[in-house]
C-alpha cells in the first residue's frame, strides 16, 4: 500500500482486531490478521501491543500451548471505548476523503 499507516489507525486496526476473540489472541495471530489488510512487520506491531497495554487497552495473560507459553492480549473496556471512538472517526474521516476523490468537495 502506498498510504502511511500512523500510529492511531494502527492501534485502531489491532484494537478491531483483538477485539474479534472474547478470550483474546495471541501475538503472531495478530500479525497474520493484520497482514490480511497491511503490509506490516512483526517488529512494527509488537510496540503497538505494548503501547496498548501500557494505555490499558488491552490487557495481557500467558497460557500454555504445546509445552510453552503463548502470550495473549485481551481487549479491556478501556480499550472497546477506545475501538468505538476509532470507528467513529473512522467513518468521518473516510467519508471525506472519499467525497474528495470522488470530486464530491469543493473550496
Amino acid at each position: 500500500m502506498v498510504f502511511n499507516t500512523g500510529a492511531a489507525l494502527l492501534d485502531a486496526i489491532v484494537l478491531a482486531v483483538v477485539s474479534r476473540e472474547s478470550q483474546g489472541t495471541y501475538g503472531y495471530k495478530i500479525t497474520q490478521d493484520v497482514r490480511q489488510v497491511l503490509e506490516v512487520s512483526e517488529s512494527t506491531l509488537y510496540p503497538v501491543l505494548r503501547r496498548l497495554q501500557k494505555d490499558q487497552c488491552l490487557e495481557v495473560y500467558d497460557m500454555q500451548f504445546d509445552g510453552r507459553n503463548r502470550r495473549y492480549y485481551k481487549v479491556t473496556d478501556r480499550g472497546m471505548a477506545q475501538l468505538n471512538l476509532y470507528c467513529e472517526e473512522w467513518k468521518v474521516y473516510s467519508k471525506k476523503i472519499s467525497e474528495i476523490f470522488e470530486g464530491g468537495v469543493t473550496a
